[in-house]
């Protein structure tokens, strides 16, 4: 299970759908594993910040930059208010890297509101293999349409805010098993005007906050659930495998942006939304 999370969080081909699908199959359910299904999507996380610990580290250099800027507007502020005019206000967005950090911050609201209010039907619809296999065939539809946006110039420094704000709502909707987050996310941004670069690091980098905060939730939540030593092998195996396989899964992804098309992920999602909808009345 946790090749399964690994290689599918970063391919657009929803890590979700495919969880439900081998949990039916392998009879495992991951909804009473809930430490295991934590540590799977940490693993991934652990993949994200090797690929991208140079943004990372500029990012959380450049969010402190902010936050001492906003800092000394508040002191101009109060200065101004005595009737001291000659201060001035500094630019709190004047990086390239400040601005990613605001994006990202833009798009978890939406994502964290919808994921919040969903809850309960996305732990619904995981156990209704019929549900994730329809959205596996959405997600195939989303691939075809970023598929026609794939010449897109758009850099950071060109983008909007209102473009963080849509972008964080297609990764709340995909919170929906079979909605891939990698692809709903990465199809929005090259829908919006996204280059392929841009849209692919955005989509990776947006998802730690999500990710954190799903895992922050889902242990609120079950906080009387007890951890079973016996099983901390299998545990620790399984976020390695996730580890591993999210980090060659992300490098093959950026290695695709040379490759112009999503046809081979659009046609696999048709055929697993097919098992899916197929196992439904078998299992």
């Amino acid at each position: 299970m946790g090749l399964v999370q690994g290689l599918t969080e970063f391919l657009p081909v929803s890590s979700s759908g495919h969880l439900a699908i081998f949990g039916k199959i392998l009879g495992t359910n991951l909804d009473s594993e809930i430490y295991f299904n934590v540590l799977l999507h940490l693993g991934t996380l652990i993949a994200i910040i090797i690929v991208f610990h140079e943004d990372i580290w500029h990012m959380i250099q450049e969010f402190f930059q902010m936050l001492l800027i906003i800092f000394a507007n508040f002191i101009v502020f109060i200065k101004r208010r005595r009737g001291d005019t000659k201060y001035t206000y500094f630019k709190v967005v004047n990086s390239n890297y400040k601005k990613l950090v605001l994006m990202i911050i833009i798009s978890t609201i939406p994502t964290g509101l919808i994921g919040l209010l969903g809850r309960n039907f996305t732990e619904l619809a995981t156990n209704t293999l019929w549900f994730v296999g329809i959205c596996l065939m959405i997600t195939s539809g989303i691939l075809m349409l970023a598929d026609k946006k794939s010449d897109n110039t758009m850099k950071i420094n060109k983008a909007k805010y209102s473009d963080a704000y849509f972008i964080g709502v297609a990764q709340g909707v995909a919170t929906l098993p079979g909605i891939s987050r990698s692809g709903a996310t990465i199809a929005t941004g090259m829908m919006l005007g996204f280059n392929k670069q841009l849209a692919i690091k955005y989509s990776f980098l947006m998802s730690i906050p999500a990710v954190l905060g799903a895992v922050i939730v889902e242990l609120a939540g079950n906080r009387n659930v007890v951890f079973g030593s016996a099983d901390l092998p299998g545990y620790v195996l399984g976020t390695i495998t996730a580890a591993v396989s999210g980090y060659f899964a992300i490098k093959f992804m950026l290695r695709l942006i040379k490759n112009k098309s999503y046809k081979g992920f659009s046609i696999y999602c048709i055929i697993a939304g097919v098992a899916g909808i197929i196992l439904s009345f078998i299992k």
